[in-house]
């Protein structure tokens, strides 16, 4: 497994959490909105996306609520709750401290040549 992948397993939470926090969204509506505002560099499928959602809904960060879509069809919608809001919190001030660590790092070692 790549670094790439590494993180994006560790980030998805934080991701889905993050576009809650703008509106209520069904499951490939955010999974294609990380890719669009990635530039296609993060892509998460949906084998990664829905445990993630099904766990942050069993913890009490997001409730979901299934809405008729057309004549048969139906769409569950997530929002984000309180104690979702303050996990983001947690998960952005842990990612800025890890981010802070890596470049202390970087700028005491020696130039890649």
């Amino acid at each position: 497994m790549g670094i790439r992948d590494n993180f994006k397993k560790g980030s998805v939470e934080m991701l889905i959490l993050t576009l809650l926090n703008e509106e209520d969204m069904y499951g490939y509506q955010l999974s294609q909105l990380i890719a669009e505002r990635s530039n296609h560099i993060l892509t998460i499928p949906e084998g990664s996306m829905y445990p993630t959602l099904y766990r942050l809904v069993d913890n009490g960060y997001i409730t979901d609520r299934r809405e008729l879509v057309g004549r048969r069809q139906s769409r569950v919608y997530y929002h984000i709750e309180e104690s979702g809001k303050e996990r983001l919190k947690a998960l952005w001030k842990e990612y800025h401290l890890v981010c802070d660590g890596i470049q202390s790092i970087s700028e005491l070692s020696a130039p890649i040549e």
